[in-house]
């Protein structure tokens, strides 16, 4: 590979920029990338492209680009459909370096972008809505943009520009805005990668309704969070309405919550809600853990605080009884500090209340972060006398978090006051709705580092059909299956049994869901029991291959499902939860991307509902966690491992003191479907 730095992207500063479509008219595409990219006429060079003529923001447009007196470094178009081959052609001719398309509606978006890749040039879109960059005013989407910290990146323009106008009214400005659209070059992994050495951007919000090679997006966005950027992602799926407009395939919002927690970023469900986290994350630290104590001088609206935050993920505990009583000291008799911390009207009898009970609690060490809720914000707002007493009750807090770096967030009645601003000034976040408060500060503890992501290798040997196949290839990588021989008649069969011990399982290895067939069957007491089901089951199954295996005779074992899979975006993936017959029902299954080590596996255990039946439930004995953290482990190494496999399937899984055995399995070849 060549030693030589890679030139900068045409996207990102350009000595010049060609506007093709600039319009006069305020209600067309072309008139808002005219203007937005006259406002950085003072970094670059600007040209106005309109072969109809006329007057454009005072200048008169260039016919073509070939009028004009350079070729310019950055092309974006906004035209008709029918004419952007032409305008692209054009463009590369003059070796234009990088061209955005608002354009939409192209019969081959591919093709187009391929034809750019071929003329040594790079496409962003098409059918995007722009970009604009702070740092180096360039502008160039629809709009109006605040300079800020916030950089979004999204494959819905529409989307971006509500984050974008949501940021407004919260006071958020924009670093950096890049519309991806339908991706056919430029993908949004490489827009994303940008902003790690993006110098304004702090925090980062993506919107993506598919990912294309999610594992390499997921090693980018791990690198924005080493970099301390905070990346905060929205998607789709929920819904089986909302897929992805652009055609591509979309993963399931629980595959795109792995991919989160291997990045170290969150996902949130909807543009307010990613504002509302930015806000915080823009203002403060982040929770070191998820303690919360409430404070209000509404015993109601503490009550209302309790309950959203505790929907929030946090915990409201009670304080100890020595840090409760300080707390109370000097308040009214009514006043209660167990948590809610209700002032019970202290905070109207002397504003200074509120500092010390939040200097009391950010100094305790019992908390991890305080949400004030209810009417502070709004006093000197109603009562200018109380103004400054109120504006120096704010400086207290801001004090307190710097000094204690425990985050405090406040819930205002007053949506705009001096008090309001003056708290997010010295970084105390501040929101309308206890919901939002809660939300933000919830979602902020649920940031985790970011867990490096293996390598996938890939074998392309070839596998087997059948449960035989499955069980020898995962038996292969150190799971435990129980005894047993594979038969094909009454002969092979009692020759086997003389081998095994009962009682016997006899399984159709030719059969996938074998319950559901009558391809199994269980607690065979004798040799001629098992010949009496082999012969019931060639009658109705037809011949084959079938397996006599021993049962799994012990006590107190839990049924579990491990199972491993391919992502079309993330790769392989990981998945555990509660097994047997009614695995569908319980639905209690996490995932990861895989494949994932013991303690990777032991953490994914942890999440289950059902964990606490692992882990001694009631007073019996503690059944082998780590073994079948180990098997977790062995299933996804192997679906890593072998590219011939898309699937593996081992339920149930049965789990007991002395450890683990698989009792069935099931594989699906990569280019099969799963029956």
């Amino acid at each position: 590979m060549s030693e030589e730095a890679t030139p900068p992207s045409p996207f990102s500063d350009p000595a010049s920029v060609a506007v093709v479509g600039a319009s006069a008219d305020p209600a067309k595409w072309g008139h808002w990338l005219a203007r937005g990219a006259l406002t950085g006429e003072d970094r670059r060079r600007v040209y106005l492209v309109n072969h109809r003529g006329g007057s454009v923001a005072g200048r008169i447009p260039y016919a073509t680009l070939a009028d004009l007196p350079e070729p310019p470094e950055l092309v974006v178009f906004s035209v008709p459909a029918r004419v952007v081959p032409e305008i692209v052609d054009q463009a590369l001719e003059l070796g234009v370096r990088g061209l955005v398309g608002i354009s939409g509606g192209l019969e081959d978006d591919y093709e187009l972008a391929r034809r750019v890749r071929a003329g040594g040039a790079r496409l962003l879109g098409p059918a995007c809505l722009g970009l604009f960059d702070a740092d180096t005013q360039l502008e160039l989407a629809w709009g109006r943009f605040e300079p800020g910290a916030l950089g979004i990146v999204s494959q819905s323009g529409q989307v971006g520009l509500e984050l974008a106008r949501l940021a407004a009214e919260a006071g958020i400005g924009v670093s950096r805005f890049v519309s991806v659209g339908r991706q056919a070059d430029v993908t949004l992994e490489e827009v994303v990668g940008e902003l790690v050495d993006h110098a304004s951007t702090r925090v980062v919000a993506i919107y993506a309704e598919s990912f294309g090679d999610g594992r390499e997006l997921v090693r980018t966005v791990t690198r924005l969070t080493e970099a301390g950027k905070p990346v905060v992602v929205l998607t789709v799926g929920e819904s089986p309405a909302a897929r992805s407009h652009t055609g591509a395939p979309a993963s399931s919002l629980e595959v795109v919550d792995a991919a989160c927690r291997a990045a170290g970023a969150v996902r949130v469900r909807t543009p307010a809600e990613m504002i509302d986290l930015a806000r915080y994350l823009l203002l403060t630290v982040r929770p070191r853990g998820n303690r919360v104590a409430i404070v209000g001088d509404s015993g109601g609206q503490g009550a209302v605080a309790a309950d959203v935050t505790a929907r929030s993920g946090l915990r409201v505990t009670p304080l100890p009884a020595v840090l409760a009583a300080r707390i109370e000291a000097g308040l009214p008799d009514a006043a209660n500090a167990i948590n809610p911390v209700d002032l019970a009207g202290g905070g109207e009898q002397d504003l200074r209340s509120y500092a010390r009970v939040v200097r009391e609690l950010t100094g305790s060490g019992e908390v991890d972060a305080v949400l004030l809720t209810g009417y502070f914000g709004s006093y000197g707002e109603d009562t200018p006398m109380l103004r400054e007493t109120e504006l120096g009750v704010v400086a207290e807090f801001g004090f307190a978090v710097h000094r204690t770096g425990i985050p405090v967030v406040v819930h205002s009645m007053s949506a705009d006051s001096d008090a309001v601003r003056a708290l997010r000034d010295c970084g105390v976040p501040t929101y309308h709705t206890v919901e939002a408060a809660a939300g933000a500060l919830g979602t902020a503890a649920s940031f985790a580092p970011p867990c490096p992501l293996p390598l996938v290798w890939g074998s392309a040997a070839p596998v087997g059909e059948g449960y035989l196949a499955a069980r020898d290839l995962v038996a292969s990588a150190g799971v435990r299956f129980p005894a047993g021989v594979a038969v094909t008649d009454r002969e092979s069969l009692l020759a086997a049994a003389e081998r095994l011990k009962p009682p016997y399982a006899l399984k159709a290895d030719f059969v996938a869901h074998k319950e559901d067939t009558g391809g199994v069957e269980l607690e065979l007491k004798d040799a001629m029991s098992a010949v009496w089901s082999l012969e019931d089951m060639i009658h109705r199954l037809g011949a084959g291959t079938y397996v006599l295996e021993e049962m799994d005779t012990r006590q107190g074992t839990v049924e579990i499902i491990i199972g491993a899979r391919r992502d079309p975006s993330f790769g392989p993936l990981v998945v555990v939860g509660a097994g047997g017959t009614d695995a569908e029902l319980q639905r209690d299954t996490t995932i990861e991307l895989g494949p994932v080590d013991t303690e990777r596996a032991l953490t994914m255990l942890r999440r289950l509902r059902c964990y606490p039946l692992l882990d001694g439930w009631r007073g019996r004995a503690p059944l082998d966690v780590k073994a079948l953290a180990e098997t977790v482990a062995a299933v996804s190494s192997v679906l890593a491992g072998c590219a011939a496999v898309a699937e593996i399937e081992l339920n149930p899984v049965r789990v007991g003191a002395d450890g683990v055995l698989a009792v069935d399995a099931q594989l699906t070849r990569a280019g099969e479907e799963r029956t």
